[in-house]
C-alpha cells in the first residue's frame, strides 16, 4: 500500500512523480539502517550542505510527532531527563566537522575530506546520504567510492540527468530540474517527506 506522505508528496508536487520508485527505495535502506542498529551519515557542498544539517536537525529530534523516549531510556535516565528528551534517529551530517575540515584542506587534500570522514566513522551496514544537484562534485564522489568499498549504502539526491553519481549509488533520487537552485527547491521536500516517513515507521502514534 502507498505511503500516505508519498501521496501527498506528489500531489503537492507533480514533477516528482518519477522519483518514486526511487523514494521508497531510499525509504527503505534508511529503514532498514536503522533497525539494524546503524547510522546514516550525509555529505554535500554549499546549498547541499545546509540541507545535510537541516536534514539531521528533522531526524535527532522529534520532526511533526512526538518522540517519547523508550521505557528502557526511561528508565536509564529517569524521568527529569526523559520528560525533556526526544527519541532521535542516527543521522550525521559530515558537513560539521569544522576542525577536521580545515586540518585535512590544509595538511592533505580538500577533495577527501568527506572520503575520510566516511572511513573514520562509516562502517559496512551503514549508509552514505549524498546530496549533489549535479551529481559530479568530486569530494562527494570520493566518499560514495570510499562508502562503497567499506560496505556502506549509498543514497543520491541529484538533479538532471544525475551525472556520476547516478550509476554509483545504490539508488539515485533524480528530481527533474538542471538549474541548482531548482534541484535544492526540490530536494527540500523530498527529505521532508522521507523524514515524515521514518519518523511515523520509529515513532507510530
Amino acid at each position: 500500500m502507498e505511503n500516505h506522505h508519498l501521496k501527498d508528496l506528489v500531489e503537492r508536487h507533480p514533477v516528482l512523480e518519477s522519483c518514486r520508485e526511487d523514494l521508497e527505495s531510499a525509504f527503505e535502506t534508511l529503514c532498514a539502517t536503522i533497525k539494524s542498529g546503524n547510522k546514516i551519515l550525509l555529505c554535500g557542498n554549499g546549498g547541499s550542505a545546509a540541507d545535510c544539517e537541516h536534514w539531521s536537525g528533522e531526524m535527532l529530534k522529534g520532526f511533526e510527532g512526538d518522540r517519547p523516549v523508550t521505557q528502557e531510556t526511561r528508565r536509564a535516565l529517569g524521568d527529569d531527563l526523559a520528560d525533556k528528551l526526544q527519541g532521535g534517529l542516527p543521522m550525521i551530517p559530515l558537513t560539521g566537522f569544522l576542525s577536521l575540515s580545515t586540518a585535512y584542506a590544509n595538511d592533505c587534500h580538500s577533495d577527501y575530506i568527506f572520503a575520510q570522514l566516511t572511513l573514520a566513522l562509516g562502517k559496512k551496514g551503514d549508509t552514505l546520504i549524498a546530496l549533489s544537484t549535479s551529481g559530479n562534485s568530486n569530494n562527494v564522489l570520493l566518499a560514495v567510492e570510499t562508502a562503497r568499498k567499506l560496505g556502506l549504502k549509498t543514497v543520491a539526491l541529484t538533479g538532471g540527468e544525475g551525472g556520476r553519481l547516478k550509476s554509483l549509488c545504490d539508488t539515485c533520487i533524480c528530481v527533474p530540474a538542471a538549474k541548482t537552485y531548482l534541484v535544492q527547491e526540490l530536494h527540500l521536500p523530498v527529505y521532508h517527506t522521507l523524514s515524515l516517513m521514518l519518523e511515523e515507521e520509529f515513532f507510530p502514534v
